[in-house]
């Protein structure tokens, strides 16, 4: 395995069994340490209902502690376009009271959306140019904001509307702060029919954070598969995948952020249709696998 990287999980993966409560996320982190995680991300927080998101966010992070397991990113959404019904200012402060959880949960990085785009019935520009003097300005208020309490932002390669890498790319470079970079998804270039192992090559010099997940992939010209496919931007399909079952090339990304001097964290996100537990374990055999093999 290359020397510091660490393998993560993130909570997203467990979603059906929180979802159907047989777990809860308190106990989500006991089953990461359990099955052989060095670190857990926390896509958002369960707050339980009566208790309130800081003091949670205080158990989180003493539980965290007590099983003995590392504190990855914390994962929110954000639209700096749309969000906080279109006002750009208040949407940038409701992120950095989500900066501020981050804080509490002893997270090092957050990870947040910049937009899902123009939505239905927007007169003007609609293109990503047009949206991205927007983006950087959010982007930039955040990061600076977040860089006083010790905290590395990011944005993902996700949504349709910010997820091509040429379009990821010109939003860090145009926030340009050493306190910003992408979080690569390694998977999620399908979702705009982008070949990953090129898409990866481009942003891995900006990588802050790594998710490893894979998809099977059908061509749009096929007949719908039906249940738990969905399309990618130009109709092809796509399903959540165990971590060397589906078409995304991992073992060749995984290279390709190697080369480029990539240290951190890799993290599962497993949303295939298989039972989760087995789904996420035999990603993560898969996993150390292949980093054995770079």
């Amino acid at each position: 395995m290359p020397e510091c990287m660490k393998i993560g999980v993130s909570t997203y993966s467990f979603s059906a069994l929180m979802n159907n409560e047989t777990m809860s996320q308190l106990e989500v982190i006991g089953k990461a340490k359990e099955m052989g995680f060095d670190v857990i991300e926390f896509s958002g927080l369960r707050v339980p209902e009566g208790q309130f998101i800081e003091s949670f966010a205080e158990k989180v992070k003493e539980e965290c502690a007590r099983v003995g397991i590392q504190m990855g990113n914390y994962t929110i959404g954000a639209d700096f376009i749309n969000g906080s019904n279109g006002n750009l200012e208040a949407e940038i402060e409701r992120v950095k009271g989500e900066v501020k959880i981050a804080k509490i949960l002893g997270a090092t990085g957050m990870r947040h959306d910049a937009t899902r785009g123009f939505l239905p019935g927007y007169v003007g520009p609609k293109g990503f140019d047009d949206a991205l003097p927007i983006l950087i300005k959010g982007c930039r208020a955040v990061t600076e904001f977040a860089e006083s309490l010790g905290i590395r932002t990011m944005v993902e390669n996700h949504g349709y509307f910010c997820q091509d890498s040429d379009r990821v790319e010109k939003l860090v470079n145009g926030v340009n702060n050493k306190n910003f970079g992408i979080l690569v998804d390694v998977g999620n270039f399908l979702c705009v029919d982008e070949d990953p192992a090129k898409a990866v090559g481009r942003l891995a010099p900006y990588a802050f954070h790594v998710h490893v997940k894979d998809f099977h992939v059908k061509p749009g010209t096929a007949p719908n598969p039906g249940t738990g496919w969905f399309k990618s931007r130009a109709g092809n399909f796509l399903r959540g995948a165990i971590i060397g079952h589906g078409e995304v090339p991992v073992v060749q990304c995984l290279e390709i952020l190697k080369k480029a001097g990539y240290d951190g964290t890799v993290s599962i996100e497993f949303e295939g249709m298989e039972e989760p537990l087995t789904g996420i374990s035999v990603g993560l055999e898969n996993l150390k696998r292949y980093l054995a093999m770079i």
